[in-house]
C-alpha cells in the first residue's frame, strides 16, 4: 500500500515562504498521480497542485499559480510545495494525495491521503 507523510508546515508572516514534504511509499507507475489539497477552516477540500508521476505539465489552482511549485523527486517519489509569497488566505491543512486514474480537482479520484500538515499566515 502507498503511504503518504507529510511535514514542513508551519507558521510564516505574510509574503514569506515554506516548503512542503510528502514522504512516499509504495509508489509505483500505476499511482499516475500525485498532488497538494488544502482545507480552510469552515471550507471545502480544495486542489491546489498536481502533478502526472511519469513527468508532464503540473497543473496549479488559479489562486496559487505563479506563487507555489510543485515538484517531484524522482528517485523516491517524494512530492514537494515550495509556497512562495504565502498570503493570510493560504492557512490550511495541506493534504498530500496520490493515485487517481487522472490528475483531477475532484479530491474524490485520490484512493491515498497523508494525514496532513499545517500551514499558518499571519
Amino acid at each position: 500500500d502507498v503511504q503518504l507523510v507529510e511535514s514542513w508546515g508551519g507558521s510564516v508572516q505574510a509574503g514569506g515562504s515554506l516548503k512542503l514534504s510528502c514522504a512516499a511509499s509504495g509508489i509505483t507507475a500505476s499511482t499516475n498521480c500525485m498532488g497538494w489539497f488544502r482545507r480552510a477552516p469552515g471550507n471545502e477540500r480544495e486542489a491546489v497542485a498536481f502533478v502526472y508521476t511519469d513527468g508532464g505539465r503540473p497543473w496549479y489552482a488559479d489562486s496559487v499559480k505563479g506563487r507555489f511549485t510543485i515538484s517531484q523527486d524522482n528517485a523516491d517519489y517524494t512530492l514537494y510545495l515550495q509556497m512562495n509569497s504565502l498570503k493570510p488566505e493560504d492557512t490550511a491543512m495541506y493534504y498530500c494525495a496520490a493515485e487517481a486514474p487522472y490528475c483531477s480537482t475532484d479530491a474524490s479520484q485520490f484512493k491515498y491521503w497523508g494525514r496532513w500538515t499545517q500551514v499558518t499566515v499571519s
